[in-house]
């Protein structure tokens, strides 16, 4: 058959074929190739696109015109959306008259991402919430001027189910009375770091709000009369209460007789939480998937585990920071046998003999935490290795006593292997990354302060481990450009990378960098031979980067910032400290990166207090997090600093 002929059935494909066949690509590289293929292809795409994350605000409108069926769209990434931009994208008006309508976009709409979208106030937040009648999960967290206005406004959206409103500082008991009462069905609620909320505020939501599933009060004032309300909810199976300082054992004894279908509990860095307050839920609640109690323990106690073995459904328990002794991993090895996860970082007692009774029995596991466990050796990693081949993530942080030959049983045996922290281990050398390599599942390796691997380690992980997308070498000081080259030519999937006070590094590494067109994140501090011949080879062909860290880059001249300023629109965060940048290359760069969301300014020595004014009027208007030096705040006018203060850009002095 010719080309022609295969052209002309595809096109005589209906649009409901079509439809179908773009539904089945999960892939977004699959699309972009399915709507690359004629204009047809192109809106078919178009009208079935369902999800939207958009990174550039001035394509919004556009965007939203072409894809009217949009049901989860994200404006995360857009710096400084307010009222009026809003009020631009939902009205239109209508054929035929004059008046205003909705816009097709908004019909279908389910689930909106505000988080840190520090323009929006309430009357935007109204607008779309009366504008939005599908809309069932909104995301405002780290918005920080939201406050009792905005929940009010958003209450409008009767149909949430999903609610994150995650260090929004200015919300109280008030905003979130409206949230309660207008908000009936929500399910899942996040009020992490919402320091005003009291308990009255959750009286009142654990009174309207009965069908919640998911609650997260992390880091709140809240005390035992919270718990006292949150344990008549009849539905909730998640409760999280990380670092709830105020609350202690007689708290959680509420929660043994209440909450009938709770699975996840969180009571992480409560101080006031002991055995006695944990065995009160475990004794309730038999059906516990998931038990945090990290750094709120000063020891596992035998009391706790005779209950904890009641759990047959439990699959994670996290007791980091507690005093461990081998007969404690023996009993949760023989009776914890659906066990997929275990966090013992930082705690004390945990032996290679515990490690090896403990993973006897536990050989299900896929993510075990030994961080900082100092006694551990190859002897309790071969045990992992030879009882765990399931695991996927395995965190060594600062185990200095593992060498190569545990790091061949991993690699000979643990071949689904996705994530290893190894930061911190100095007995981790080339040999070792070598056996490593074998595990091609790898997305993750971190090999930070690991001063004994060199550019032949780092090859055999470029020429294996095509799969990596995090990458961390940390004043990896034998690393140089021979070995980035291996990278960048094996690893092509790479979308984080710590090459900070790598010190060998040269221009020539930096160019080779400049291959990975994934990379989104990348560390550079203290890279003392790369100039702005390097920074621009990154800049020119890294397009996805988003946080750049050249702190100590003192060697980048102005070319380097000029290119910056020119090719990476899409870089959101900066560090800039103790670079020899100039005023004009400055305002180039505040300027000209229309994404940038925060930057780190601090001793710029050639840089004047003009060129700080210049630079910070030239992107007051969508930054929201500066840092400067501490002697600035005096020279500074009084004027761009009120600007940048009602912008919501929060500056820190250093």
């Amino acid at each position: 058959m010719s080309s022609s002929q295969s052209d002309e059935n595809v096109l005589c494909l209906t649009e409901d074929l079509l439809v179908r066949i773009h539904e089945k690509l999960a892939a977004e590289w699959d699309r972009k190739s399915f709507r690359l293929v004629c204009r047809e292809f192109n809106r078919i795409d178009s009208l079935s696109r369902k999800h939207l994350r958009v990174l550039r605000i001035e394509f919004l409108p556009i965007l939203l015109h072409k894809h009217p069926q949009l049901q989860f769209l994200d404006l995360s990434a857009c710096p400084r959306i307010e009222d009026s931009v809003v009020s631009f994208l939902l009205t239109r008006v209508s054929p035929g008259s004059n008046s205003l309508s909705w816009a097709n976009w908004t019909r279908g709409l389910k689930s909106l991402v505000l988080s840190r979208a520090t323009g929006l106030r309430f009357s935007g937040l109204e607008m779309l919430a009366r504008a939005c009648p599908c809309l069932e999960s909104v995301d405002v967290s780290y918005c920080c001027s939201f406050g009792d206005r905005e929940a009010a406004a958003l209450s409008y959206a009767v149909g949430l189910r999903e609610l994150k409103m995650d260090k929004c500082l200015q919300l109280s008991d008030v905003g979130l009375a409206k949230i309660a009462v207008g908000c009936l069905k929500l399910e899942k609620l996040s009020l992490k770091w919402c320091m005003e909320i009291t308990d009255l505020g959750v009286d009142l939501l654990c009174k309207k709000c009965v069908d919640l599933k998911y609650l997260d009060v992390s880091y709140l004032k809240v005390t035992n009369e919270s718990l006292r309300s949150i344990a008549s909810l009849l539905k909730l199976e998640v409760l999280r209460l990380m670092a709830c300082v105020l609350i202690d054992d007689v708290g959680l004894q509420f929660t043994e007789r209440g909450c009938p279908l709770l699975k996840v509990i969180d009571v992480s860095r409560c101080e006031g939480v002991s055995s006695s307050g944990l065995i009160s839920v475990v004794r309730g609640h038999g059906n516990l998937v998931e038990l945090n109690a990290s750094y709120c323990l000063s020891e596992l106690s035998m009391s706790l585990l005779h209950w904890v073995k009641n759990l047959k459904n439990l699959e994670i328990i996290r007791i980091d920071g507690a005093i461990i002794s081998e007969s404690n991993l023996q009993v949760i090895s023989s009776d914890c046998k659906s066990l997929v996860e275990i966090g013992l970082s930082k705690c004390a007692g945990v032996t290679n003999m515990g490690i090896t009774r403990l993973v006897s029995g536990c050989i299900n596991l896929r993510i075990l935490n030994l961080t900082c466990c100092h006694s551990v050796t190859d002897a309790a990693i071969s045990a992992i290795a030879n009882l765990c081949r399931n695991l996927v993530c395995l965190k060594l942080e600062a185990c200095n006593m593992i060498t190569e030959k545990g790091l061949c049983q991993l690699g000979s045996s643990c071949l689904l292997l996705e994530e290893i922290d190894l930061t911190d281990c100095c007995g981790v050398n080339d040999k070792g990354l070598k056996y490593l390599s074998r595990c091609y599942e790898l997305s993750c390796l971190k090999l930070g302060l690991c001063t004994n691997i060199s550019d032949k380690g780092l090859y055999y992980i470029g020429s294996n481990c095509t799969k990596i997308q995090e990458l961390d070498l940390y004043r990896c000081t034998g690393i140089g450009d021979e070995g980035l080259d291996a990278l960048s030519i094996g690893c092509k999937k790479l979308k984080k990378l710590n090459l900070s006070y790598c010190t060998e590094v040269t221009d020539r590494g930096l160019g080779c960098i400049g291959r990975l067109e994934e990379l989104s994140d990348l560390e550079m501090r203290g890279l003392v031979k790369v100039t702005g011949v390097g920074l621009e080879a990154v800049a020119a062909g890294c397009k996805r980067l988003a946080d750049l860290d050249l702190k100590h880059c003192q060697k980048v001249g102005d070319s380097g910032f000029w290119a910056l300023a020119y090719y990476a629109k899409n870089l959101r965060q900066i560090n800039l400290s103790y670079c020899a940048i100039s005023d004009m290359a400055l305002c180039m760069v505040m300027g000209n990166l229309t994404r940038l969301q925060e930057a780190k300014l601090v001793h710029l020595s050639n840089v004047t207090v003009e060129g700080f004014e210049l630079a910070l009027r030239a992107c007051c208007i969508r930054i929201k997090k500066v840092k400067l030096f501490a002697a600035l705040r005096f020279f500074l006018s009084s004027e761009i600093l009120e600007t940048l203060h009602a912008r919501g850009c929060i500056i820190r002095w250093d």
